[in-house]
Parts: structure tokens; C-alpha cells; sequence
């Protein structure tokens, strides 16, 4: 399975409308190759790059996103009304744009094909999306950006 975007080279800069500092909307993405027994995608767009004194997990979650179709071939900028958005970090049922307080981070976003639909409810959170994927995973495909601000 792939996952690509039209915005970014994987490990290169996301361009700043996708950030806090833009229009703060998600990227397109270009999903292909996703196996033919998958009945569902879920999605999650994660930094590991956060200092310790904001979260003591280092990590900030951008998008939680399941339920996608498994035959959708791209998710244009700014997607609305495709799947079951889960909760980000702040609370919010969207996708939230990079937004590093200090330095360069990375925003790792992870496709994954499932042989399931989820029996989540809007608004579950990545450990949540996690613990119900187990043992569900086809494939997974992940594509990295990068950001500091300016």
C-alpha cells in the first residue's frame, strides 16, 4: 500500500497552508495499492516530536480519521464528510494543522488497510482507533512531512 500527496515529497517540508501558520487544512493525499479483502481505512496524523514540558509523551496528535471507503483512491485538501473524524490532541474532532512550538518536527501520516468496519464512535481517540485495529491490520503505509515555523 502507498500513501503520497501532490503537496509534499515524503520527508520534505508540508507546505505552510496546511499549518497553523496557513489556512490550517489538510493536505491532499493520493492513497493506492490498498488490498482487495480491506474493508475499511483509518488514518492518523501524529508528532513524536514534542518537548517533554508541553506532553510528557512527546506526542501531539493531529488526525484521527476511520471508516474511509477502501476503494477511495485520494482525500482532497481540506476533506470533509469522508469517514468518522476521531479527537486530536486539543479536543477537536478535525484535522489540526502542524504547529511546532520550538523546532523542525516530523507529522508521520499512517494509512491503514483493515478488514473490518470499526465499531468506533465519532471523537475516539488514537489509542482507542489503536486498540480496535489490532488484529485487523492488512497493510499500512506512512508518509512523513516535516515543519518549523517561520
Amino acid at each position: 500500500m502507498k500513501l503520497t500527496s501532490t503537496a509534499f515529497e515524503a520527508g520534505t517540508s508540508i507546505p505552510k497552508k496546511y499549518t497553523c501558520q496557513g489556512e490550517d487544512i489538510s493536505p491532499p493525499l493520493e492513497i493506492s495499492q490498498v488490498p482487495t479483502q480491506a474493508k475499511s481505512l483509518a488514518l492518523i496524523m501524529d508528532d513524536p516530536d514534542v518537548p517533554q514540558q508541553v506532553r510528557m509523551d512527546r506526542m501531539w496528535i493531529h488526525w484521527v480519521l476511520f471508516n474511509l471507503d477502501p476503494h477511495i483512491k485520494q482525500l482532497p485538501e481540506d476533506i470533509s464528510g469522508v469517514g468518522v473524524l476521531g479527537q486530536n490532541t486539543s479536543g477537536h474532532h478535525a484535522y489540526m494543522g502542524p504547529c511546532p512550538p520550538d523546532r523542525e518536527h516530523r507529522y508521520f501520516f499512517k494509512l491503514y488497510a483493515l478488514d473490518t468496519l470499526l465499531k468506533l464512535s465519532p471523537g475516539a481517540t488514537k489509542q482507542e482507533l489503536e486498540k480496535a485495529m489490532e488484529g485487523h491490520v492488512l497493510a499500512q503505509a506512512t508518509l512523513m512531512g516535516r515543519y518549523e515555523q517561520h
